[in-house]
């Protein structure tokens, strides 16, 4: 069930909003006048959500690519290169 509070409490309670944030990893909803005005969350929780847009976003990608009629590149090729970039890392 999500966390809804009123913008007031970013002020007044700030430190509540902040624990629960962080203990819950999931976002509070902060209100304005009854409406939906904003979301906050744990640096961490919004990491991981850009990750995953940034992880979709090359899923389109791809998909669009395939779709195109891009046949790709052999699993022995991309696991060379792969191989190549983690050892150039080190």
């Amino acid at each position: 069930m999500p966390t809804i509070k009123p913008i007031s409490d970013l002020r007044n309670k700030s430190r509540e909003i902040s624990r629960i944030v962080h203990d819950s990893d999931e976002p509070v909803y902060i209100t304005k006048g009854g409406e939906g005005d904003m979301v906050v969350m744990s640096m961490r929780h919004y990491g991981r959500l850009l990750t995953k847009v940034d992880l979709l976003s090359k899923l389109a990608v791809a998909q669009a690519q395939k779709a195109a009629g891009d046949k790709g590149r052999p699993w022995s090729q991309v696991s060379a290169g792969l191989r190549r970039r983690i050892h150039e890392g080190q």
